[in-house]
């Protein structure tokens, strides 16, 4: 019975290690759970904060081009006022020479 005993107490003995060791792999998985699940997240509002920043800057480039296209307007406005004023100052001077 001493062979058989001593053969029951390894077993048991090695069972206990493998629970032991089966505790801590599970704690182990929960930790990097827990380390996935904080990245996933922190993937998430990176992609909001992406998504914010590409609206933004989508935004910004129209009110550019809207910008320029006033600039471009008032000079275009500028000169139509100068030609206006040469067509009347032509007509002007037409007319005093029909007089």
């Amino acid at each position: 019975m001493d062979a058989n005993e001593k053969i029951l107490n390894t077993f048991t003995t090695r069972v206990r290690q493998m629970i032991l060791h089966f505790d801590n792999l599970r704690k182990e998985i929960l930790n990097l759970q827990r380390e996935i699940d904080q990245r996933d997240n922190r993937i998430k509002d990176l992609q909001i904060k992406l998504a914010q920043i590409q609206r933004d800057y989508e935004n910004l480039k129209m009110a550019k081009m809207i910008e320029v296209s006033d600039s471009d307007l008032d000079g275009a406005k500028k000169k139509v006022a100068t030609l206006l004023r040469d067509v009347n100052k032509c007509i002007t001077l037409l007319s005093e020479q029909s007089m």
